[in-house]
């Protein structure tokens, strides 16, 4: 689907958002109230200048009160390659857009992702992994990091990477590992409106991160639930003796 299509198939009473430059933002009516929108369209790459746009726009709904949910739709290019950008401080700039989504999720604002084509690395990790929950359409294609610059990190042959991809979904790109690994809570179904399903997984959410559990149960991520537990355990002197 077309960021033209998702925004008819959500207010099919209209709506106000529109996108310039690759950026989204505005709002349409949802259920009693709104729904905020922003986001990355057209697979624009993610740089300073619009890190902070859209930080700006989240924090713009948390300054207007209420509990008006966010909703972040995703198509784009992983960060902004630069060394401007870089040397201007870009993982800054992410990580001030992602922390913006989880206090918006904090005071009442749930956040709910929506990846509709592709999106990777530090901006997927900055605006669709930063949600409360994360879903995607079909076609679309997240990746945390792609094998090929897998191989380039780790020095190991790309053939091995493919290989070790097709039983492994943890570093896997591709929605189906994303879903497997828990990542990406459901896939929503194109031929039916798409204002229920939204509401149905903002109501069926929770505001504690349960990914872990997810990708446990999904055969995905077998030892993260239970290595973070033990993490927590350490952390609060709860754990258990050594023998």
């Amino acid at each position: 689907m077309t960021l033209a299509e998702i925004l008819a198939s959500l207010f099919p009473e209209g709506h106000g958002v529109e996108v310039a430059d690759g950026l989204i933002g505005g709002d349409g009516p949802f259920g009693a109230g709104r729904l905020a929108v922003v986001g990355i369209d057209g697979n624009t790459p993610l740089g300073i200048e619009g890190a902070c746009l859209l930080a700006g726009r989240v924090l713009d709904v948390v300054r207007r009160g209420g509990e008006t949910p966010i909703l972040v739709a995703v198509d784009s290019d992983s960060q902004r390659m630069s060394r401007r950008d870089e040397l201007l401080g870009l993982n800054e700039y992410l990580a001030h857009l992602a922390k913006a989504l989880l206090l918006a999720d904090a005071s009442g604002h749930p956040t709910i992702g929506l990846v509709y084509g592709h999106t990777a690395a530090g901006a997927f990790i900055a605006t669709a992994l930063a949600t409360r929950v994360l879903a995607a359409l079909p076609g679309a294609h997240p990746s945390v990091m792609d094998l090929a610059s897998v191989a380039r990190v780790t020095k190991l042959p790309l053939e091995r990477l493919e290989e070790m991809a097709t039983s492994t979904s943890v570093f896997a790109p591709g929605l189906d590992n994303m879903v497997k690994a828990g990542a990406v809570h459901a896939v929503l179904d194109p031929s039916t409106p798409l204002g229920p399903q939204i509401e149905a997984l903002i109501a069926g959410s929770s505001t504690t991160d349960g990914r872990d559990a997810l990708g446990e149960v999904r055969g995905g991520r077998l030892m993260a639930r239970d290595i973070a537990g033990r993490v927590m355990r350490a952390a609060t002197g709860d754990a258990a003796p050594r023998d």
